[in-house]
């Protein structure tokens, strides 16, 4: 068998140990890649994860848009004519037991889902980031107590303790989006201090308290930048799982109020008519859902390990 023939590296540049090391890999036969700086290998993005982001940019573009498209009312408007009635040209995903159109209220429920979604997650961030860096940063007894508070509040069913404050202050968006964001505190707290951990006895951070820098400047400006990857690694994938459990909260009915296009409130209605041939009530609603989350996974995973610097490839 001949022996392939290998790269000259005495060709190349002796103060470069990073291009021999490209040329090693060009040279083994590796493709569809390409070394950057000689320490990472960059990939192409897989199919999936274009997949996922056209989906997710056409489901944001109808829920911004959803005021302007050619759609009718999703409460006030409905047909007499077609009750629960099944797809066709005139309602595409068909009609609600109301008479209502499917296909706006799904579009309308995009809505409401992104926003609690998003906000409940920024909420969450906000606190549990900030919880997780001094109690990371500092250790001692406020590390005890706030991660004592945190694996109560872990432990504690979450669902459960959304439905008491839910039907304690009343279904409405705001409530809601408040309650989910004190129920992403404890997690984005956890991660926050791991993060806070690994980085506060780095080389980086000593020199800064040795320096003569405040605990502020340390905080802010050395361990905050480092703590901010891993936390908006899994940002994605928080939303994925607040906006499960507002649809949740809504099929039981105790989310947004009745009036409020959502996509769990549509599937409580549809389990009414599954038994009457009218599954589309609640198929067309839990395939949006279920692919938004799968496409917020998708890409939240993607990108974790595309950014993940600890792992390498050379």
């Amino acid at each position: 068998m001949p022996v392939p023939q290998q790269p000259d590296l005495t060709a190349l540049p002796s103060s470069s140990s990073a291009q021999r090391a490209a040329a090693v890999l060009v040279g083994s036969g590796t493709s569809g890649a390409t070394v950057d700086d000689g320490q990472v290998l960059r990939r192409r993005l897989p199919l999936s994860f274009w997949i996922s982001a056209v989906f997710l940019a056409i489901i944001v573009l109808a829920a911004v848009t959803a005021d302007w498209l050619p759609f009718v009312d999703p409460v006030e408007d409905y047909d007499p004519q077609a009750l629960a009635a099944g797809p066709s040209g005139e309602h595409l995903f068909g009609t609600t037991s109301n008479g209502n159109d499917v296909l706006s209220i799904v579009v309308q429920g995009a809505r409401t889902s992104l926003i609690v979604g998003l906000f409940a997650v920024a909420l969450g961030f906000f606190f549990g980031g900030l919880l997780g860096l001094v109690a990371g940063y500092f250790r001692g007894w406020f590390d005890t107590v706030i991660s004592a508070v945190i694996d109560i509040l872990l432990a504690f069913p979450a669902l459960v303790l959304a439905l008491a404050i839910v039907s304690f202050k009343g279904p409405s968006l705001t409530v809601v989006t408040i309650t989910l964001g004190i129920l992403a505190i404890p997690a984005v707290a956890r991660v926050a201090r791991a993060a806070t951990l690994q980085y506060a006895s780095r080389e980086f951070v000593l020199a800064a308290r040795t320096l003569g820098a405040s605990h502020k400047r340390v905080i802010f400006r050395e361990v905050l930048p480092n703590v901010v990857i891993p936390m908006a690694a899994v940002s994605l994938v928080a939303v994925a799982v607040v906006m499960v459990a507002e649809s949740g909260l809504a099929f039981l009915g105790a989310g947004v109020p009745a009036d409020t296009p959502s996509w769990g409130s549509l599937m409580k209605l549809g389990q009414g008519q599954l038994d009457k041939g009218a599954a589309h009530i609640c198929l067309f609603p839990a395939a949006a859902l279920f692919i938004t989350v799968y496409s917020l996974n998708t890409i939240g995973d993607t990108l974790r390990q595309r950014f993940d610097v600890g792992r390498g490839v050379l």
